[in-house]
């Protein structure tokens, strides 16, 4: 008898010691509740409690993520999508979190969904696929604030789907393909643009090279051609000081210039003209035949003058003295 007392002795302390003493990890805390009253709050390590008279309800406080169900929303321009998101969020306060709240993971998967109507409803359907930072932003607040009460902090909210009809999503496709393809025309068009304006631009500078060129090489023939008739012209106009002075030099007598008057004769008379025209001073002329007469009357020096001359044709004789004739 004293042996069964002794064991049910030692189960009772083993049952109290396990009901009393209580272990809280480091991202936990405990409320402890004093006969159904709340009695205090604990932190992590080693708790000790009255067996059968103080409970502890442990909290949570990590961060941790609510999946909130995909859900059909209706956007402003009567498109329906449909929508679904993550929520992150952490316990700041256990005493709230334990008493204000019976179901907090339904609660705010309820929230979200119901503020994610309000928030895609106030917008179009191009809004709503290019504004998800807005939406996540606007979410996080309105449930930040309805959670503040329930001791709990939201972190971040995260859209992961906005999916319109099929239709709808067809539609688009094409007309993202349309502008796609105008873009395509337009920047083709630009090239082929600018690549006119770059060849019209080379042509017109090849234009002006060229016609610059062919300036200079004008002026450049314009300056050989003077360069040139000045060279003759102070040749000829050197030749012609020499041979000045050669005659006043050699002192020439009349007989030389009239064997030269009748060498200039001879190539007149030589020439296909049918007709021959005297210089003006006829007087002059007529001296200087009279004094050729007289060299003829020189055998010696009418043999030299034959054998230097050719002989002037018969008619063109004839048509001379006839003119000499008709002049005196």
């Amino acid at each position: 008898m004293d042996g069964f007392l002794f064991f049910i002795l030692i189960i009772l302390i083993i049952v109290f010691a396990y009901k009393s003493v209580n272990i809280l990890r480091p991202y936990e805390k405990g409320v402890v509740e004093r006969l159904g009253s709340y009695s205090r709050t604990v932190d992590s390590g080693l708790i000790l409690l009255i067996p059968f008279i103080e409970k502890i309800r442990k909290v949570d406080l990590r961060e941790q993520v609510v999946d909130v169900p995909p859900q059909e929303v209706i956007t402003k321009d009567n498109t329906v999508v449909i929508v679904d998101c993550v929520i992150f969020y952490e316990v700041i306060d256990p005493f709230n979190a334990v008493y204000n709240v019976v179901n907090f993971y339904q609660a705010i998967t309820k929230l979200a969904q119901t503020n994610l109507r309000n928030i895609i409803g106030d917008l179009e359907l191009d809004q709503t696929l290019t504004s998800r930072e807005m939406i996540n932003s606007h979410l996080r607040e309105v449930l930040d604030e309805a959670t503040d009460k329930w001791g709990s902090k939201v972190v971040r909210v995260e859209i992961q789907r906005i999916e319109p009809p099929k239709d709808i999503v067809d539609a688009m496709s094409k007309q993202m393909k349309a502008e796609r393809m105008k873009r395509a025309s337009i920047l083709e068009s630009e090239g082929y643009k600018q690549s006119e304006i770059k060849r019209a631009e080379g042509d017109k500078q090849a234009a002006i090279l060229e016609a610059e060129g062919e300036s200079i090489s004008i002026q450049k023939i314009a300056d050989a051609d003077k360069y040139q008739e000045i060279a003759i012209a102070e040749g000829k106009a050197k030749a012609t000081e020499l041979t000045y002075k050669a005659i006043h030099t050699g002192n020439p007598t009349n007989d030389l210039i009239a064997i030269k008057y009748l060498e200039a004769l001879q190539k007149v008379a030589d020439g296909n003209s049918t007709k021959i025209f005297l210089p003006t001073e006829v007087s002059g002329v007529l001296g200087s035949i009279g004094g050729i007469a007289e060299l003829f009357k020189d055998e010696d020096l009418s043999k030299k003058i034959q054998e230097e001359q050719t002989p002037i044709k018969k008619d063109k004789k004839e048509s001379f003295t006839q003119k000499i004739t008709k002049e005196e």
